[in-house]
């Protein structure tokens, strides 16, 4: 048996956001689920819509869109929660619809071009073109705020 197939492989989860094709990282994911209403909480930044019970979890949703500084539709019943785990904290992110379930490598990812100001504001980790869709790939440490300072 040899390597060659070992060339870093990723599975990507694609989705849309503002009518924009965005995908994580298939490992952060933890499960997908319908649009369910959120219950808002006081002071919490204008991108966490707020939080849902997950079968006895109380689980923060954030608003991708918004959290992209991309135009907030109103939600209905084709919106999803993507569950994702990040530094062993869960956290939903609502976005338009999942599309679909892609395998790439390391080589098919191209760096962003740098076009922000701000190399902290940079949320998209690479990119790639799968069936001519330009495909963005979030940088999921980026999206979500840390909680682990409170946490320590």
């Amino acid at each position: 048996m040899s390597d060659q197939g070992q060339t870093n492989d990723l599975e990507l989860l694609t989705f849309r956001v503002a009518d924009q094709e965005y995908s994580l990282d298939i490992m952060s994911v933890r499960e997908i689920r319908g649009w369910t209403r959120t219950t808002p909480m006081p002071h919490a930044p204008d991108f966490m819509r707020g939080v849902i019970n997950l079968r006895g979890t109380v689980l923060p949703v954030m608003d991708l869109a918004r959290r992209l500084n991309l135009p907030s539709h109103e939600t209905n019943d084709r919106n999803v929660i993507i569950v994702v785990k990040l530094q062993g904290t869960l956290t939903g992110l609502l976005v338009d619809a999942v599309s679909d379930i892609v395998a790439i490598t390391e080589d098919d990812l191209q760096a962003p071009p740098d076009i922000s100001s701000d190399p902290q504001l940079s949320v998209v980790r690479a990119l790639t073109v799968i069936d001519d869709r330009m495909i963005r790939v979030l940088d999921l440490s980026a999206v979500v705020p840390n909680t682990s300072d409170e946490a320590a």
